[in-house]
């Protein structure tokens, strides 16, 4: 599912517009966006996107003559070939369905979970002109589910569409790993606006009082600071890049005494690691556990040291790691239940 599309309806229908919701259902061979792929319609504009394009346009136009209609509900197919003057050669199957005063209920409880970054089911019934539609928590003991499933089975974008009787059930995301981001300089403050859109929980210090005016940030003083680097926890993303060499320091430190982290990554130099590294290791740390910090941060092949070609590097990084650390959570829960 895509970002918070629930309150993004919500936002519209709090001022008294109704809007369409678009999901994709199923995918076929190339497609710009997979399968549970959101977008919010309305008669002045959209939020998300299903992949842009002509489809996109189409799609958009279609749910705006919904609304106008007050079509409940439609499944449409999409070939991405000539007709659409699209060359990916895929197909698409999508659900357009209207949101309005009777929705508020599922929607909150949507939005509510897909805040704090709940996993949970949406399952959409097809009932005579109308869609039952219904929020069910998951636990974390079940494999993360990919795509939406028709009656138990993955939909498909071939076959019979649904319609009464069937009931469709997409699963949330996994929840966003939490991003631990200590520093609001020039660097700090493009990495934040470069992890914004993406698919992390960011949480970002400073201990300068004049960093209380940037959006975002809290400010705090060190021992703060470090108490928050040393309970990050197993999942976090830990990135240390002050304007103080010293905070750079006693903030890896911290984090490296706590050891709950997913990564820990220090920006600076071959040297500043070695200098670091040295430190440590007179300050008792073993090396087993000085192999978990990583410095320099992003990808080694970008060398650029403008802050958004730093930002860039250092999201993809994290993206690759997100990904990495996804599957084996997949890998071992299917293990599990063997």
């Amino acid at each position: 599912m895509t970002a918070n599309w629930a309150r993004q309806s919500l936002a519209r229908l709090a001022l008294g517009q109704p809007a369409a919701l678009v999901t994709i259902v199923a995918t076929e061979g190339s497609a710009p966006r997979d399968a549970g792929t959101k977008m919010v319609v309305w008669a002045e504009g959209q939020a998300g996107t299903i992949g842009g394009g002509n489809l996109e346009h189409q799609v958009a136009d279609q749910a705006r003559k919904m609304l106008a209609a007050d079509q409940p509900f439609a499944v449409q197919d999409y070939p991405l070939g000539p007709l659409l003057a699209q060359c990916c050669g895929g197909r698409v199957r999508l659900l357009i369905e209207r949101v309005e005063a009777a929705s508020l209920d599922w929607l909150t409880d949507a939005a509510r979970r897909l805040d704090a970054d709940q996993p949970f089911e949406l399952r959409t019934r097809f009932s005579p002109g109308m869609l039952r539609k219904t929020v069910r928590a998951v636990t974390a003991s079940q494999p993360e589910a990919t795509g939406v499933t028709l009656d138990g089975a993955p939909a498909t974008t071939r076959g019979d569409r649904p319609g009464q009787g069937h009931e469709l059930v997409e699963r949330s995301d996994a929840p966003r790993p939490p991003v631990l981001l200590f520093g609001a300089g020039h660097v700090g403050q493009a990495v934040a606006r470069a992890l914004e859109p993406l698919p992390f929980r960011l949480s970002w210090f400073d201990t300068r009082p004049e960093a209380a005016d940037i959006p975002g940030v809290a400010v705090g003083s060190p021992a703060e600071l470090a108490a928050a680097a040393m309970g990050a926890g197993p999942d976090a993303f830990i990135l240390i890049l002050t304007h103080d060499h010293n905070l750079d320091y006693a903030l890896t430190s911290a984090a490296l005494a706590g050891g709950a982290f997913g990564y820990l990554g220090l920006i600076g130099s071959d040297t500043k690691k070695a200098r670091f590294l040295g430190r440590l290791r007179r300050d008792g740390f073993a090396d087993i556990v000085l192999q978990r910090l990583t410095c320099p941060i992003g990808l080694p092949t970008l060398k650029n040291k403008a802050p958004e070609v730093i930002a860039v590097s250092v999201a993809a990084d994290l993206l690759m790691r997100a990904e990495n650390a996804r599957r084996e959570r997949v890998k071992d829960l299917e293990l599990a239940s063997l």
